[in-house]
Parts: C-alpha cells; structure tokens; sequence
C-alpha cells in the first residue's frame, strides 16, 4: 500500500466516506463497511479527492488525451481531476455527458472538450458496470479510444459469477481499471493501525465469502 493510499483510507474515515458496520447491499448482502462518495461533498473535500485521481493516474504511468466524466457523479470528478493533474503533472482536457441530447445551442450529448486520442472514464465505483458500458459507446461513436477507468474503490467482491465487475469490463473492453484503493487495501489499513480484532476478522470472513 503507498502512502497516498494510506492517505485516502484515512481521508475517507474522516468524512464518514467509508464506515464500518452493518450495511445492506443492493446485492442483498449484508456488508461490514460502507463507501459513499456523495459525502465528498464541499469544495474542500472534492479538490482532495481530485489529487488523489490524479494521483493515481500518474503513479501508474498512463498515457491520456482526455477525461470523461460520466453523468451525473462522474461530472464533478472528472472535473477535480483534471484540475489536480495541470497541478500536478500538466493540462488536460475533460468532457462529460448530457443524460438527454440537447437539440438546440451546440446540441448533442457532449459537453467540454472533444473526445479524442486516449480517454480515460473518470468514475466512483463500478458496481453493474452499466456506467461504464454506455461510456464507452459514447467515447467509441466519437472516433477516440477508451484508454481505461479510473476509480475510487475496487470492492474486489464477487458479481453474478466468479469475476467482480471490475473483473468484467477489464474483460469485456480490453482495458485496465485502475482504483484509488482496493478493498485489500483497506484490509491492510485497519491491520496497520489497528491490530488484529474482530473488526479485522469480521471483514476477513466477508472477503472469504465473497471475495475474487
């Protein structure tokens, strides 16, 4: 784990972004913690988050024309990001999309800059991957290439078969999906600061049962 890792876990904690307890998924699993990124929701805290993106692009070394922000959450971090990379590393171009085609003024459903070169989807997490498929048309109807995801959090957690979803659009496109931290990150953390116990145990058991 990296120390902007560490950073983020810990970032997250402080925001009440990631809890742990008791939460109900959409899966119907009973899940030890939660991630909720619409609580990175001040200026404040959304300027970190986009230094963490950003971070993590230029930690893996990626090549990118332009950020595509998906609508609606992927709009405002796709925003940060590109912000935090001029800061960071240099100037890029971003874009997003209109849920509804705009028939007057420029029209269409793009809005920003064009798509391009190598696109990188900006996102919060991949949980079906309907995000992700219906960008990736989008980028691809445009005549530019879908160069990768970037996202907040990878549960590592199993989806309809043995693969996560991250797993299923990495196969599915032929592109990396990078993430910010994983759920074996988080692991790692509460190891790190806390020791073992039960909240380590409880949620090593979650991962046996679930994990990929």
């Amino acid at each position: 784990m990296l120390e902007y890792q560490q950073q983020f876990i810990q970032f997250a904690l402080d925001l009440g972004v990631l809890r742990f307890g008791e939460f109900q998924l959409k899966s119907g699993r009973t899940s030890p913690y939660f991630f909720n990124t619409g609580l990175f929701n001040s200026g404040a805290s959304l300027d970190q988050l986009g230094q963490f993106y950003a971070q993590t692009m230029i930690n893996a070394g990626v090549e990118i024309d332009v950020l595509y922000g998906p609508a609606y959450k992927g709009i405002p971090l796709a925003s940060t990001t590109a912000i935090a990379y001029s800061r960071l590393k240099t100037d890029l171009p971003f874009a997003f999309n209109r849920k509804e085609a705009k028939d007057h003024g420029e029209g269409g459903v793009l809005v920003g800059a064009p798509l391009q070169g190598k696109v990188w989807i900006i996102d919060d997490v991949i949980t079906a991957g309907t995000s992700v498929r219906e960008s990736v048309e989008i980028i691809r109807n445009a005549g530019a290439t879908v160069a990768g995801v970037v996202i907040a959090l990878d549960r590592q957690e199993k989806g309809q078969n043995e693969l996560s979803a991250v797993q299923e659009v990495a196969a599915q496109f032929g592109i990396p999906v990078l993430s910010i931290i994983s759920l074996a990150n988080i692991i790692d953390y509460i190891a790190l600061t806390e020791g073992d116990g039960e909240k380590l145990a409880i949620i090593h058991a979650y991962r046996q049962a679930y994990g990929i």
